[in-house]
């Protein structure tokens, strides 16, 4: 048995984004501290955390101090580099486990992962110069996409090829990193699935949504998704399977491909998502709480919907549209963040419409 958090209980938190101000929130909520390390000053999290560590994750001191000052560690992005995790872990405990991370941070690697858990991904190859592109490209064929293993995100780290002669500037793009070819799935949308696992191996996973990206970045998510219920359960149950896989703990986002041949894996992401964001309005304990139950080893709650909603992200200047937002009856969802910069996530709405 697994011994959980006592209220009055400091959560560290690594990454000061919207994600970390949410987590923040809900902890207090369930009576807990949060404690944030983010090497920038004024960031969200800030706002709303007890505490914010402003130091670089190549500050060992910091990250120490850090970890003896919290009673356990979660994150709100992926890319933390592994020398800061080798010192936090050293300390604290810390959930999602590095297994998880490593996973994640990697595309090749996750890749891999999947297809050795038999779920179905879009065909790969690793990349790495003009040759293993070439082989890459007779193997899996064009169209295709060349991404950057590593800190890709928003549609950054990406090169299109509509045909073999794109191979060049596509591997100019990448700048001389590690790169992977994935070869193009028709898919008729896209659904993620938000999976909850606490230390004691329960589970607990939301309704899928149904995402459209704009340019590369979600757009809206939509509960319910359009799928029949032989679809929708076996997203959720792709979903335990991962989380299982990974010993995990804490809060999970799944994002899949909608085809006819079946349901393709297209990323994990180890940390609360952007595509979760409807909970906060369309169930009692919402994503950001469950993470917080999971990593602290408390029960998870019931993540049943009561309501169907549609999120929607303010990217830039949609949040000029708040007066307008504010008269139409939607809840709204900001993050803090003082320039509206193009792509960049100012807040967001859930807009409830109707009763499941």
């Amino acid at each position: 048995m697994t011994e959980s958090l006592k209220t009055g209980a400091t959560i560290g938190i690594l990454g000061g984004g919207q994600l970390g101000r949410m987590l923040s929130v809900a902890a207090a909520r369930l009576g807990f501290k949060t404690c944030i390390f983010e090497p920038a000053g004024d960031c969200p999290a800030s706002h709303v955390a007890n505490f914010h560590m402003k130091a670089g994750y190549d500050d060992t001191d910091a990250l120490k101090r850090f970890a003896e000052s919290v009673d356990v560690i979660t994150f709100e992005f992926e890319n933390i580099p592994t020398s800061a995790l080798d010192a936090l872990e050293a300390v604290k405990p810390i959930h999602p486990n590095r297994r998880a991370l490593a996973t994640s941070q990697d595309r090749l690697t996750e890749k891999e992962f999947l297809r050795g858990l038999g779920l179905q991904t879009a065909h790969f190859a690793d990349v790495s110069d003009t040759a293993s592109l070439d082989a890459a490209i007779a193997k899996i064929g064009t169209p295709a996409i060349l991404k950057t293993r590593r800190m890709g995100y928003d549609g950054k780290g990406q090169a299109r090829l509509s045909s073999p002669q794109d191979a060049a500037d596509a591997l100019a793009d990448m700048a001389g990193a590690p790169a992977i070819l994935e070869g193009f799935v028709s898919f008729t949308h896209e659904v993620s699935v938000i999976a909850a696992r606490n230390p004691e191996g329960a589970i607990a996973c939301y309704d899928p949504g149904e995402n459209v990206h704009v340019g590369g970045i979600l757009s809206t998510t939509t509960v319910p998704a359009k799928l029949t219920a032989g679809q929708a359960s076996d997203a959720v149950l792709i979903a335990a399977r991962i989380l299982n896989a990974l010993d995990y703990v804490g809060v999970m986002g799944v994002e899949l491909f909608v085809t006819a041949e079946g349901l393709i894996v297209n990323e994990i992401a180890p940390r609360v998502h952007n595509s979760g964001h409807w909970t906060q309005n369309g169930c009692t304990i919402d994503q950001f709480e469950q993470h917080i139950r999971a990593i602290a080893g408390w029960p998870l709650g019931d993540g049943t919907r009561f309501a169907n909603v549609t999120m929607e992200n303010l990217i830039g200047d949609d949040i000029a549209q708040i007066p307008d937002i504010a008269q139409s009856g939607a809840a709204i969802h900001l993050y803090g963040k003082a320039d509206a910069k193009p792509g960049r996530k100012m807040g967001h709405v859930n807009r409830v419409t109707g009763p499941v």
